[in-house]
């Protein structure tokens, strides 16, 4: 997938293209109907581009109102190629940005720099300085340049008759209800980050770990214990490995002052992830945090930890 941050690196000639618009925060399954949509209206040969931001608009908007991401920028790269867009334009989203005219960023980056033939957005996008731009204003648009405008209705989860949303996954794993929050999201939730020095506690229990650092990518679940999996993404082949993944403070030792997330690959005492970045896979939270009276007992703990994930990854 091609990737592009500014309007300008997009080079002449590029379209004729499909664009689908949005936070694409998560990339879920209800992104991933527009996205799917795009790829049908592009079978006559245009490319299927998404526009989206390299953080939520509300966080330079209205930051106390902002809520926390499902993903980061990277892993929402990561998902949008695997979804079969052929190229993301992630802007940065400042002030300036913010300030664009809502017609302005039509000609600019629709027209001009995309060359637009359909756009998608959802019922509910608002873009431009002051929020003014909506599909309508679009649709007005799109007759005078030439592009028409494909408003995608909501997915709803036939569960729940609930609309898939961004909230609705934060609010299952602030729960840690990983299988809700893997159905609405399509797949596995996960973090992603670079492997980074700790305390080495693990080792000396006999469970090392793989640390996260701590600005790492994704929504962490709510703490406790999780079987899942970790997935070392550097060099040209992923490799996924069975894990027991800790997430919180340690309050056993009562010395860790910041959440943490950290996998111990189960079976694996010597490999060495250092400096690598790998995703975090979460598939079933096993028990909450809990402090231990002794080491002897988080050892116990830690080994049926490891046997409780080994059952359910298997």
């Amino acid at each position: 997938m091609i990737v592009f941050r500014d309007p300008a690196e997009v080079p002449a000639g590029f379209g004729p293209t499909v664009v689908a618009i949005g936070k694409f925060d998560g990339v879920h399954t209800g992104h991933r109907a527009v996205i799917d949509r795009a790829r049908v209206d592009a079978s006559d040969g245009a490319r299927v581009v998404a526009v989206t931001f390299d953080r939520n608009p509300l966080s330079v908007l209205r930051p106390e109102k902002c809520p926390a991401d499902v993903i980061g920028p990277h892993q929402k790269l990561d998902l949008l190629e695997r979804a079969g867009v052929d190229a993301t334009l992630l802007l940065t989203f400042d002030d300036a940005l913010a300030a664009i005219p809502a017609e302005d960023f039509v000609r600019g980056i629709l027209v001009d720099a995309l060359d637009a033939r359909t756009v998608l957005v959802g019922r509910d996008f608002r873009f431009g300085a002051g929020g003014v731009g909506d599909p309508a204003l679009l649709e007005r648009m799109g007759a005078e340049h030439g592009f028409r405008v494909d408003v995608v209705d909501d997915v709803r989860a036939v569960h729940a008759d609930r609309r898939v949303s961004s909230t609705w996954i934060r609010e299952a794993l602030s729960a840690g209800d990983i299988s809700t929050a893997a159905r609405l999201l399509g797949r596995a939730p996960s973090v992603w980050g670079e492997v980074v020095h700790g305390l080495k506690r693990g080792r000396e229990l006999g469970y090392p770990t793989a640390n996260l650092s701590p600005d790492l990518e994704g929504f962490v679940p709510v703490d406790g214990v999780y079987a899942g999996w970790l997935v070392d993404v550097d060099g040209a082949r992923r490799t996924s490995y069975p894990a027991a993944i800790s997430v919180g403070t340690n309050p056993t030792f009562d010395d860790v002052n910041a959440r943490q997330v950290e996998a111990y690959v189960i079976d694996e005492t010597g490999l060495d992830l250092y400096g690598h970045h790998v995703e975090v896979r979460f598939v079933e939270r096993v028990r909450g945090m809990t402090a231990f009276d002794g080491i002897d007992a988080l050892i116990v703990q830690m080994a049926d930890d490891v046997e409780r994930s080994r059952a359910i990854l298997r």
